[in-house]
C-alpha cells in the first residue's frame, strides 16, 4: 500500500505567474477533506504537529503528524477514519507532550449530543492516552460530556493544566475548575461551581477569576478576588443587547482586565482596571466600520497583549508595531497572497505564517527571524492550484429596503462575463459570515462553469450591532428576501442568465434554498440544501433539551405558528422545480429528521426531489467519504437540471 501524504518537508510550489489554460478537475480534488490542517508549532520551535489526510489504498481518513524541523522526519502517531471520532484541534503543552482534541457523536437521554475528549502524545515515550484517567471519572455524578475544555495552560509549570467541567459537587450543572496532573491524572478542585455560572477566566496568577453567569437570557460578569471568595457583578446585559460587555483575559497586572464591547456600534476591545469604581473602558483597538473579533495574543517576551487572533485559520492581527513590521516584511516577499502569522515559537524567533487569497487554498511556512528565511512546509489543497483556480471580486448591491448588502461574486475563468449559468450560495449559521477568501465548495462551481454569488445577508456577523439586530427572529423575511435580491441584481447587471440560476447551500444557507423555491417563482430552476433545516418551528423546539433553549428563541422566535408559516416544508406544494436533499445521519446540528420530512412533504405533492442520506454522517461532513458522496450527487443533479451548456 502506498502512503499519499503531503510531504511537509518540501513542497513543489507552481509559480502564480504561469499561465494554465481552463481545467476541469476532478470532483475528488475539490470534495476531499483538506491535506493539511490545524499546524501547530512546538514551544522551542523544533517540531510541527498537523492533521493530515490519510489516503490508502483500502482505508481513508486523517492522521496527526509531527514533523522534526532539523532531521527531516516525521512520525504519524494518531490516526482515525473521521467516522468513530475526528480530531478538531492540536495544542502544544510543552516540547515534549502534545495535546489532540476529538469529538464524536453521542445520545444521552435521547437527546443527540457531540462529546468532546482530549489525549495526549509524549515524545519522549510515544505514549498516547486520555488527559482523564477512569479514577477522575469516578468522582463526577455523570461522565462529563466536554472532557477538553483548559482554562489555564499554568505557564511555568509542565505538569499540570487547569480545566473546567460539569458534573460535580452541588450545582454539577455548571463549571467546575480542577487541576490535573499530566502525569498521573492525579485532581485537585481550584473552584467550586456557583448556580448559572457557565464559564471561568483566570488571570496571570492562575486565580479563577471572572465568571460569566446566566439565567436564560440574562447575563452577569462577576469577579472574585481569588478562588472560591465572593464575587461582585461587574456588568449585566441581555443577550443580543449592545450594552454586552465579555471578558477576554487579564493583563500582567492583575486588575487589569481586557474585554470585548461595542463601541460606535462596532465590537471593540477594550481594557478596564478592576479597582477604578466606575470600571471605565480604554480602548484598545477597534476597526472602521467592521466588527473587532477573535481571541487576544499575548506576547510571553513582552509580558503583554499584542493583537488578537480571529479569521478561518485564528489570523493573527497586531496593533505592536514591531509586529506589525514583520508582516510588512512578509507582505513583500508574498505580494500575491494575504500573510498572517497564526504562531509564534515562546521565544517568537520562529513563527508558522498562512498564506492564501480568494484562488490559493493556502500555504503554511516556517519563518526563522535568526535565520531570516521562510522555508515552504505544507500547501492545504494540493491539488487546487491557484492559476487554475476562479477569481473573486467584493461586490455591493441594495436590498428592496435600501439597505447595503455586500457580497462576494466569483466567475469562471475564460469565460464572457455575462449571462452566465449562477449558483446562489448563501452561508450558514445565520450569525456567520462570508468574505473574499478561498471557499472549496465555490470553486468547485466555477471550475464546472458557474458564476457564484455568496452575500451577507443582514444578521450576518462582523457588520455591527444594528446588522447582527436586523437579523433577529427574521427567518424566512428580510434575511431571505436579501438572498433573492442578489439573485436578482446578478440579472440586472447581466452576469446571470435568468434562465439558469440555482440555489444551493448548507445549514441555514440549505434553509434560505428551500425557501427560496417556495416563496418564489421562476427565479430559480433548481435548489440544493446540505444539512439544510426544513421547519423552524420543530427546529426550535428541539432544543428544550438543552441550556441554550432560551437564548435559541430570543434568536429565532418563540411564535411557533409564525415559525411554522416561515418553513418549508409548510411550502412544500409550491416548490415547482427539482430539490436535492443531503443530510447526515447523526448530525448534531440540525436533525436528519429536518431533511426527511421536507422529502416526506415533497413527495406527497409529486414534486421532484432526490434524497441522499450520509450513514454516520456529521453536519460538517468531516468523513472524506461523505464529503465525496455530497459532492458526485451534487455534481449529476447540475448536470442534468442545471448543465453549463445551453441546450440547442
Amino acid at each position: 500500500m502506498k502512503w499519499t501524504l503531503p510531504t511537509l518537508a518540501l513542497v513543489i510550489l507552481v509559480s502564480l505567474n504561469t499561465i494554465a489554460a481552463p481545467q476541469k478537475l476532478p470532483v475528488e480534488a475539490f470534495a476531499s477533506i483538506a491535506d493539511v490542517s490545524n499546524v501547530t508549532l512546538s514551544p522551542d520551535g523544533q517540531n510541527i504537529a498537523t492533521v493530515v489526510k490519510m489516503d490508502l489504498e483500502n482505508q481513508q481518513g486523517s492522521l496527526v503528524s509531527i514533523y522534526n524541523v532539523a532531521s527531516g522526519e516525521s512520525i504519524y502517531p494518531v490516526q482515525t477514519d473521521n467516522q468513530k471520532f475526528t480530531i478538531t484541534g492540536l495544542t502544544w503543552a510543552s516540547n515534549d507532550l502534545l495535546f489532540i482534541y476529538a469529538k464524536f457523536p453521542a445520545v444521552r437521554y435521547g437527546t443527540p449530543t457531540t462529546e468532546s475528549r482530549l489525549f495526549k502524545y509524549r515524545l519522549s515515550d510515544k505514549n498516547l492516552s486520555s488527559v482523564l484517567k477512569p479514577k477522575l471519572l469516578k468522582r463526577f455524578k455523570w461522565v462529563p460530556q466536554v472532557q477538553s475544555d483548559i482554562i489555564n495552560m499554568l505557564e511555568g509549570d509542565e505538569n499540570h493544566i487547569l480545566m473546567q467541567f460539569r458534573g460535580l459537587g452541588n450545582n454539577s450543572q455548571f463549571e467546575t475548575v480542577m487541576k490535573v496532573n499530566l502525569s498521573n491524572g492525579r485532581s485537585s478542585t481550584v473552584q467550586y461551581a456557583e448556580k448559572n455560572v457557565i464559564d471561568w477566566t483566570t488571570d496571570k496568577q492562575n486565580r479563577v477569576r471572572v465568571g460569566i453567569y446566566r439565567d436564560d437570557t440574562h447575563y452577569k460578569i462577576v469577579e472574585q478576588p481569588d478562588n472560591n471568595e465572593d464575587y461582585r457583578t461587574l456588568w449585566e446585559f441581555e443577550a443580543f443587547s449592545e450594552d454586552q460587555v465579555w471578558p477576554m483575559g487579564f493583563g500582567k497586572d492583575p486588575n487589569i482586565l481586557y474585554v470585548q464591547a461595542y463601541h460606535e456600534g462596532y465590537k471593540a476591545i477594550f481594557k478596564v482596571d478592576l479597582t477604578d469604581a466606575k470600571l471605565t473602558k480604554q480602548l484598545v483597538f477597534k476597526r472602521d466600520k467592521v466588527d473587532v473579533t477573535g481571541g487576544l495574543i499575548y506576547s510571553k517576551v513582552k509580558k503583554d497583549y499584542i493583537g488578537i487572533s480571529d479569521g478561518t485559520d485564528a489570523e493573527y492581527t497586531f496593533w505592536d508595531d514591531e509586529y506589525n513590521g514583520l508582516i510588512n516584511g512578509l507582505n513583500k516577499v508574498l505580494p500575491d497572497t494575504r500573510n498572517y502569522i497564526v504562531q509564534y515559537s515562546e521565544n517568537e524567533r520562529r513563527y508558522i505564517v498562512f498564506s492564501t487569497s480568494s484562488t490559493d487554498s493556502g500555504t503554511y511556512y516556517l519563518g526563522d527571524r535568526d535565520e531570516k528565511s521562510l522555508q515552504p512546509i505544507a500547501y492545504r489543497y494540493k491539488e487546487l492550484l491557484p492559476e487554475l483556480m476562479a477569481r473573486t471580486t467584493t461586490i455591493e448591491y441594495k436590498a428592496r429596503d435600501g439597505l447595503a448588502i455586500e457580497g462576494f461574486l466569483t466567475t469562471p475563468n475564460d469565460t464572457p462575463k455575462t449571462k452566465l449559468p449562477t449558483i446562489i450560495f448563501p452561508h450558514g449559521g445565520p450569525i456567520s459570515f462570508d468574505n473574499n477568501s478561498f471557499d472549496y465548495w465555490t470553486q468547485y462551481f466555477a471550475n464546472r462553469g458557474y458564476a457564484v454569488l455568496r452575500m451577507n445577508f443582514r444578521g450576518s456577523y462582523g457588520y455591527g450591532f444594528d446588522f447582527m439586530k436586523a437579523g433577529l427572529k427574521n427567518w424566512g423575511l428580510e434575511m431571505q428576501t436579501d438572498v433573492e435580491d442578489g439573485a436578482r441584481w446578478l440579472i440586472s447587471e447581466g452576469i446571470a442568465d435568468p434562465k439558469r440560476i440555482c440555489i444551493a447551500g448548507a445549514s441555514y444557507g440549505g434553509y434560505a434554498a428551500l425557501m427560496a423555491v417556495a416563496t418564489t417563482k421562476d427565479l430559480f430552476q433548481c435548489a440544493i440544501s446540505v444539512a439544510g433545516v426544513a421547519d423552524v418551528e420543530d427546529l426550535v423546539k428541539s432544543h428544550r433539551g438543552y441550556t441554550n433553549f432560551e437564548i435559541v428563541k430570543k434568536q429565532i422566535g418563540d411564535d411557533y405558528d409564525a415559525l411554522y408559516e416561515r418553513s418549508p416544508v409548510s411550502k412544500a406544494n409550491n416548490i415547482n422545480v427539482p430539490v436535492l436533499l443531503i443530510h447526515g445521519e447523526k448530525d448534531r446540528v440540525v436533525d436528519i429528521e429536518q431533511s426527511e420530512d421536507m422529502y416526506d412533504a415533497l413527495k406527497k405533492y409529486n414534486k421532484p426531489v432526490e434524497f441522499v442520506e450520509l450513514e454516520d454522517g456529521d453536519h460538517y461532513l468531516s468523513d472524506n467519504a461523505d464529503r465525496l458522496k455530497t459532492f458526485h450527487a451534487i455534481e449529476a443533479f447540475l448536470q442534468q437540471y442545471l448543465p453549463t451548456t445551453k441546450a440547442m
